[in-house]
């Protein structure tokens, strides 16, 4: 279980998160939604400590995560994997190495030092490769990757963590819709099938709703929705999203990465075309 408690973060005399209490049941899948600046990134990195809380605390399986210093703060951001949305690969390094990287937390200093890593440990980043369906780059430097291969790295990289949280701060926020989905479809497959706990920053309703079992809205660094999809109304969606100019609720199309079928031109519908004058 991850438990906020009463968790705030202020800038100076800004307010990023405000109070919030939630709990987070191992193996959830859970999307984080709201408008830029809502507080969504800084909640998900106080949670991985690369934040620190100016209030309230962060505990998982009764450990006081706001509290850990030294090897017990490494060994946290060893089972909190974290997943950002511009990868945070080394691009000069090829593929596998960065995937190895993922392994820095369950070793020496002197083998991450020398880069010396074991038979079991490589076989092991080719199979998350493998399983992400790009083990043909392997030996690529990562910078030479597309947006979405290189996404699909950095979650093999955070697979080989083993770790027991996944956060994922905006991961499709810079891809196309196709590989929005690959990456979405690899998160949704690791949290059903090894049952961990993936929480997820998303600027997306629908890609919310068809992923994830919880939502959580923010707005203004509070909690303003918390639960699943089907009761995300068009209320629940104006306390989070506001309106537009207009006093309009936001159109939750506009948010969509959903890959649509355009429709058939004009003329194939049985119609001429206007031509102009």
């Amino acid at each position: 279980m991850l438990e906020i408690n009463g968790v705030t973060r202020r800038f100076g005399k800004t307010v990023a998160v405000n109070s919030v209490n939630l709990q987070i049941a191992e193996g959830e899948m859970v999307g984080v939604i709201g408008r830029s600046g809502a507080g969504k990134s800084t909640l998900l990195r106080m949670i991985n400590r690369l934040v620190d809380t100016s209030e309230g605390a962060i505990t998982f399986n009764d450990v006081v995560v706001t509290g850990l210093k030294g090897t017990a703060l490494r060994r946290w951001n060893r089972d909190c994997a974290m997943i950002f949305q511009q990868f945070n690969l080394v691009p000069r390094l090829d593929v596998l190495t960065n995937v190895l990287l993922g392994r820095l937390n369950h070793r020496s200093t002197v083998k991450n030092l020398l880069g010396i890593y074991s038979r079991e440990e490589r076989i092991r980043s080719i199979a998350a490769l493998e399983r992400l369906d790009i083990a043909h780059t392997a030996l690529q430097p990562a910078g030479t990757l597309s947006g979405g291969q290189q996404q699909r790295v950095a979650i093999a990289r955070a697979l080989m963590q083993e770790p027991k949280v996944i956060l994922a701060d905006e991961p499709i926020a810079s891809l196309d819709p196709l590989n929005a989905k690959v990456v979405m479809d690899s998160l949704a497959d690791i949290n059903r099938r090894e049952g961990i706990t993936v929480i997820t920053n998303l600027h997306t309703l629908d890609t919310a709703r068809h992923y994830c079992s919880r939502i959580i809205g923010m707005a203004k660094g509070e909690v303003v929705f918390d639960g699943p999809p089907i009761a995300l109304t068009a209320n629940a969606v104006r306390k989070i999203y506001g309106a537009d100019a207009t006093g309009e609720t936001v159109r939750e199309d506009i948010t969509s990465t959903a890959i649509k079928t355009p429709p058939p031109p004009v003329a194939a519908r049985g119609l001429e075309p206007v031509l102009a004058g």
